[in-house]
C-alpha cells in the first residue's frame, strides 16, 4: 500500500475552513487562532508568504459559507482581531499583505449577494490593523510601514487591485482613521497619514482613482471642517468649566432647595443620562488638520511638470477650498437649500395644470381668447357653399388648400409656389373657353 501523504497543517485548516457545517469552520477558525499564537512565539517561527495566502484561501471561503447578516459580522470581528494573535510586527504586516493579495485575486468571482459581506470584513480588517497601531503609540515608522503597504497593494498604479477594491478602500479610510485615532492624533499626525494620497492623486492616470481620492479624502476633510472647530470649542468650553467647577458647586450649596412637587415651580430634568453630541445632526469623531499645511502639501505635488493637466485642475480646485478654510473662510451652507427649490420648482411646472371649465372662461373675456380661436361649426358648411358658388375662378379654390399648410409648416413655401402654378393654369384656360364662346354667341 502507498503510504498516505501527511498534508501541512496550513492546508488542513484551510480545507476544515471552508467545509461545508458551520461546526466545523467554527472549531478550525478556533485552532487556527491557537496555531497561530503557538508559531509566532518561537524565536525562529513565523509564517512564509506561501502560507499566509493559503490560510486566507481558508478564511475567504469561511466567510463565503456563512450566511445570516448577524452570524457574518460576527465572523467578519474574529477573522479580523486574529491580527492581534501574531507576535511580532512583520507577521502582522505579512497577514495584511496576504489579506488584501486574497481580496484582489477573488474579487472577480464574487457576486453581487455577497458582496456585502466582503466590503464589511474589509472595513473590519483596515479596523484592526490602525488598532494595532494604536497599541504601538502610533509610532512614526510603524505608520509610514502601514501605508507603504496600502499604497502598494492598493492604490499603486502596478497594483492588482480592481477598481472596486480602491474605492471602497478610498471611501472608509478616513471614517475607520477617525473612529480609532480622532481623540489621540494631532493635526501633523493626520497629515502623515495622507500624504500617499497626496501624491498618488497627482500621479495617477486614471481618472477615477483620482475622483474617489478627491472625494472620499480631501473634499470629505473640506465638509468635516465646521465640525472639527467645533470639537475644539467643545473641548476648550469643557476646560474653562472645569475651572468653574468649583465656584458654582459653592453658590449651588448656599442656594435654597426647591421639590419637585412644590408650587413654586419642578426641579429641572435630570440630563445625565442623555448623550452629549449635536442632537439629529451629530456626526461621529472628527479629525483635526492643519488647512494650509494640507493645502502646501498638496500645491506642491500638483505643481510638478510630470503631473497630469486634468489632475493640476482638479487639485488645484481642493488646494483653493483649504486655503479659504486656512483664512476662516467656510463654505456656503445654503447651497443645498438652493439646489432643493430648483428642484421643487422644476417638479411643479412638470405637474400637469388643472383648466379652468367653460363657464368660467366664457365669463372672463381675458381668459377665454383661446375659445375664441376656436372655428365656429357652422363655418365649415358655409365655406362649402362658397366653394360651390365660386367654382369658375380657380384661385379662390386654391385659398383653403394653403391654409391647411399653416403658414408655420414644412413646405408650405413649395405649396404655394406650386398652387400658384396650377392657378395661373387655370385661368389661362377659363380665358381661351370664354374667346371661344363669344364668336359662337354673335353667330346665333
Amino acid at each position: 500500500m502507498v503510504p498516505r501523504v501527511q498534508l501541512p497543517p496550513e492546508i488542513q485548516l484551510a480545507q476544515r475552513l471552508a467545509g461545508n457545517e458551520q461546526v466545523t469552520r467554527d472549531r478550525a477558525v478556533k485552532r487556527l487562532r491557537k496555531y497561530i499564537v503557538a508559531r509566532t512565539q518561537r524565536a525562529a517561527g513565523g509564517f512564509t508568504h506561501d502560507e499566509l495566502l493559503k490560510v486566507w484561501k481558508g478564511l475567504f471561503y469561511c466567510m463565503w459559507m456563512q450566511d445570516k447578516p448577524l452570524l457574518q459580522e460576527e465572523l467578519g470581528r474574529t477573522i479580523a482581531q486574529l491580527l492581534h494573535a501574531f507576535q511580532t510586527t512583520e507577521a502582522q504586516h505579512l497577514f495584511l499583505r496576504t489579506f488584501w493579495q486574497t481580496m484582489n485575486r477573488e474579487w472577480a468571482g464574487i457576486d453581487r449577494l455577497r458582496l456585502d459581506k466582503f466590503y464589511m470584513l474589509m472595513r473590519m480588517v483596515l479596523n484592526e490593523s490602525l488598532k494595532a497601531l494604536k497599541t504601538r503609540g502610533w509610532e512614526e515608522r510603524q505608520m509610514e510601514q502601514l501605508l507603504e503597504l496600502l499604497t502598494t497593494e492598493i492604490l499603486h498604479p502596478d497594483s492588482q487591485a480592481p477598481s472596486g477594491v480602491k474605492s471602497h478602500f478610498l471611501e472608509i479610510f478616513l471614517e475607520e482613521l477617525s473612529k480609532v485615532g480622532a481623540a489621540e492624533l494631532t493635526a501633523d499626525q493626520n497629515l502623515k497619514f495622507i500624504e500617499p494620497f497626496c501624491v498618488i492623486a497627482a500621479r495617477t492616470q486614471d481618472p477615477l482613482v483620482l475622483h474617489n481620492i478627491t472625494r472620499g479624502v480631501f473634499e470629505a476633510i473640506v465638509e468635516q471642517a465646521p465640525f472639527a472647530i467645533e470639537d475644539l470649542l467643545d473641548e476648550l468650553d469643557a476646560q474653562e468649566g472645569e475651572e468653574g467647577t468649583s465656584e458654582d458647586e459653592e453658590c449651588e450649596r448656599d442656594a435654597p432647595s426647591v421639590e419637585p412637587g412644590s408650587p413654586r415651580g419642578a426641579a429641572p430634568p435630570d440630563r445625565s443620562d442623555e448623550p452629549l453630541g449635536r442632537g439629529e445632526d451629530a456626526v461621529g469623531p472628527v479629525l483635526q488638520f492643519d488647512y494650509e499645511a494640507v493645502a502646501g502639501k498638496l500645491f506642491a505635488v500638483a505643481s510638478e511638470q510630470s503631473t497630469p493637466s486634468q489632475n493640476r485642475k482638479r487639485l488645484y480646485k481642493v488646494i483653493r477650498k483649504l486655503q479659504d478654510l486656512a483664512e476662516g473662510i467656510f463654505p456656503e451652507d445654503d447651497v443645498p437649500e438652493k439646489a432643493y427649490r430648483n428642484l421643487r420648482d422644476k417638479e411643479q411646472e412638470r405637474r400637469p395644470r388643472k383648466r379652468l371649465p367653460k363657464a368660467r372662461s366664457q365669463n372672463h373675456p381675458g381668459k377665454g381668447r383661446k375659445e375664441d380661436s376656436c372655428p365656429d361649426p357652422s363655418s365649415g358648411s358655409k365655406r362649402r357653399m362658397r366653394r360651390r358658388r365660386r367654382r369658375g375662378s380657380g384661385a379662390e379654390s386654391v385659398a383653403p388648400q394653403e391654409q391647411r399648410g399653416g403658414p408655420g409648416g414644412r413646405g408650405a413655401r413649395k405649396k404655394r409656389r406650386r398652387l400658384r402654378a396650377g392657378a395661373r393654369v387655370k385661368g389661362a384656360r377659363c380665358q381661351e373657353l370664354q374667346t371661344e364662346e363669344r364668336p359662337l354667341q354673335s353667330r346665333k
